[in-house]
């Protein structure tokens, strides 16, 4: 029955009236309670089941947890397939080595064996190290007065002989590559050499070494951001980073030859001026679709396999249509562009039309599936109105189309910024770890030099020897 209804017939009874209108009243509060209740409920179950598999947060955050990819029809198996070749030891023809092994005497008549002729001869090789050693060089200067006009002579000691006790460019190198390539962390670093050489140089002793390549480096790293700046594809991404304990920021900008790292406090366009590439690029920036990005002029590529990431947390956790069809979308053409010719630049225009045109439906799709609706509290509220997750995504889509669909109109484009992801992954790597930058010093040097390391990494060039190239003033330069 209608609540005025109910009203006009109680009337006569004022008490019991004003007793219904309060139950009235309270059943609405209510009502509005509860719904709020539900879309927080809904909102937590969406970030419960957020992973690195279906929104924007990294593998990390994944915790113990084993998050499994869900293999579609038709793809392979993780793991080595049929007619793959394996690596294992190989024979060496010429051994630094040869042990003989033979009976001596036989078990059965004690008969002398020496001098028999083998019947069949088996070989079997070792691969292993010699013992470690550090081998101390003593350079004696003698220092001559010329008998005839007097003049003193000091001794002229090699240039990278500087104090009566130092170690050599190769024991620096090798405290370097520990601590800023395989990110073992100084005091280990220390136990290493004691436990392996027999001599623990100290923490202070490491960190210079580690200072001191980052300055031999500083000439290296201004060629690497000239030669950035000549790419026509480059990829650019940031992370948080750990200084005296707050939270700062690595950005990285690189393509598939270069890597340059920057640390800085903050993460926005401070930073990107600073680093001096990105405002003088003209080529296509392929990012995360990170806001302060666009500010430059150069031209844009968003990440696909972020988009496909948040695709997929869009259809698990809202059962969204279009964003399935948007998937099917975005992967059909990556594998239309897998199917074209090498000499190929982009795909048809016939097939960008196709595309494109189904992109247009999916998002209408998506918004008849999605109605904004502003309820009269929202009107009142100053600002735009709050949008859900779907709404948003289908937003950045329909603003952002030609940065999502650029890798089909330039094949030298890649579909992913997967390219700076890896190139960061490291620093968290050395976050786990250690946890901490102590200095700003620290972490510039780190930055520098790791840069240095990736770049050598990806020419296929030896990173220990690169590193010992630094000390002695030859480094690799590409």
């Amino acid at each position: 029955m209608d609540f005025d209804k109910i009203c006009k017939r109680l009337k006569d009874y004022p008490e019991l009236l004003a007793f219904v209108i309060k139950l009235h009243t309270e059943n609405l509060e209510l009502k509005k309670y509860c719904a709020k209740l539900e879309e927080r409920i809904v909102e937590l179950e969406r970030q419960l089941n957020q992973n690195s598999k279906n929104s924007s947060r990294p593998p990390s955050t994944d915790g113990f947890k084993r998050v499994q990819k869900k293999r579609k029809k038709g793809e392979k198996p993780p793991g080595g397939h049929k007619g793959h070749k394996g690596h294992t030891l190989e024979f060496i023809k010429d051994p630094d080595f040869t042990e003989k092994h033979r009976a001596s005497i036989c078990e059965g008549c004690g008969t002398s064996l020496d001098g028999v002729k083998p019947t069949t001869v088996e070989k079997r090789q070792v691969s292993d190290v010699p013992p470690p050693k550090i081998n101390v060089t003593e350079h004696v200067g003698e220092s001559v007065i010329c008998p005839k006009c007097g003049r003193y002579h000091a001794a002229p000691f090699p240039a990278h002989v500087k104090s009566p006790l130092q170690y050599g460019p190769n024991i620096r190198a090798l405290m370097v590559y520990l601590c800023i390539y395989q990110l073992i962390p100084y005091d280990r670093a220390s136990e290493f050499f004691a436990d392996v050489y027999g001599r623990a140089p100290s923490k202070g002793t490491i960190i210079k070494a580690c200072s001191d390549c980052s300055h031999k480096l500083v000439d290296v790293e201004e060629k690497i951001k000239e030669q950035l700046l000549k790419k026509h594809v480059l990829h650019a991404d940031e992370t948080g980073m750990q200084v005296n304990g707050k939270r700062e920021w690595v950005h990285t900008i690189s393509d598939e030859y270069l890597t340059f790292y920057a640390h800085h406090k903050k993460r926005g366009s401070e930073a990107i001026d600073e680093m001096g590439i990105i405002p003088q690029f003209n080529g296509v920036l392929v990012h995360d679709c990170w806001r302060p990005y666009f500010r430059y002029t150069c031209e844009h590529a968003l990440c696909n396999a972020h988009l496909l990431r948040e695709l997929e947390g869009i259809s698990e956790n809202f059962s969204q249509k279009w964003s399935v069809a948007m998937q099917n979308l975005l992967i059909e053409s990556l594998e239309k562009i897998r199917g074209t010719p090498e000499k190929a630049k982009s795909l048809s225009s016939e097939w960008i039309q196709e595309y494109e045109k189904r992109y247009d439906a999916i998002l209408k799709n998506g918004e008849e599936e999605n109605p904004i609706s502003i309820n009269p509290e929202q009107k009142k509220k100053r600002g735009r109105p709050k949008k859900t997750k779907p709404q948003n995504l289908i937003a950045r889509f329909r603003l952002y189309k030609e940065e999502i669909l650029r890798f089909m109109k330039d094949f030298r484009v890649p579909f992913t910024n997967n390219r700076a992801e890896r190139d960061v992954r490291m620093v968290k790597v050395q976050q786990k770890i250690s946890g901490t930058f102590r200095s700003t010093e620290g972490a510039s040097n780190f930055c520098r030099i790791r840069g240095y390391i990736s770049t050598v990494k990806k020419n296929d060039v030896s990173v220990l020897e690169s590193i010992r190239g630094a000390f002695v003033g030859n480094p690799f330069s590409y």
